[in-house]
């Protein structure tokens, strides 16, 4: 067991395995965003910002899902390093035009972008949820909570530069979801041509659908629809 998880295919699999698992993790969040816009009381994305604090199964996934992050990122430096260290001299940019995408010749760079933009928006959110603590307190349906709604909204509402680092960073996890999701899956085995055609057409239909979900929140804010 510990040859395989050394060894480049293990690492590959691990890689996946965690990538698969915050492809979920992004549907999820997507879906709770999107209750921003679906109602403009602020009531339904409390409601969902309540259950997930209060979930204790949510509460038990959060910290998997930290190391989750942490391995992904983790395991992508050491492929990123090895790969490098194989192929010291680089190939001709015709030849790796015509063999890979941008996005899969730039999944590194993708990920730090990325990467960078989650520190920014764990800071605006996360933090002050999770670890100030200075929400202000709203009741809904006689439940009282943390009022998530107006952080949240406020910000975007405020802050044309966050909007555009939030477009940019859905963008740039669009970018490389479109390798990143069917390399996972063939990974993990799906690899032959039926399967890799249409993981990759699944992949670039996901992709758009997460780049497009997340910049639509800001988006709406900007056009002063959200209270």
């Amino acid at each position: 067991m510990s040859n395989f998880l050394s060894s480049s295919i293990g690492k590959k699999v691990i890689m996946s395995l965690s990538g698969l698992f915050l492809i979920a993790f992004l549907c999820v969040h997507l879906t709770l965003n999107l209750f921003l816009i679906f109602d403009n009381s602020g009531e339904l994305f409390n409601h969902g910002a309540n259950f997930m604090a209060t979930n204790p199964v949510i509460k038990i996934v959060e910290p998997i899902l930290a190391i989750g992050f942490i391995i992904h990122i983790i395991w992508a430096s050491i492929l990123t390093l090895q790969n490098q260290k194989a192929r010291p001299i680089k190939y001709a940019q015709r030849n790796q035009s015509q063999n890979a995408t941008w996005a899969s010749r730039n999944m590194y760079i993708l990920g730090g972008l990325v990467l960078v933009f989650l520190v920014i928006h764990i800071y605006n959110f996360w933090w002050n949820i999770k670890v100030t603590g200075n929400l202000e307190a709203v009741v809904v349906d006689g439940v009282e909570m943390e009022n998530t709604y107006l952080l949240v909204s406020s910000l975007f509402k405020s802050s044309i530069v966050y909007c555009g680092l939030y477009i940019a960073g859905a963008i740039l996890l669009g970018l490389h979801l479109t390798h990143g999701f069917w390399s996972a899956f063939q990974s993990v085995g799906f690899s032959n041509d039926i399967w890799r055609k249409r993981l990759s057409a699944l992949g670039y239909i996901f992709a758009v659908i997460i780049a497009v979900g997340f910049s639509i929140i800001p988006l709406y804010f900007m056009a002063g629809l959200g209270n």
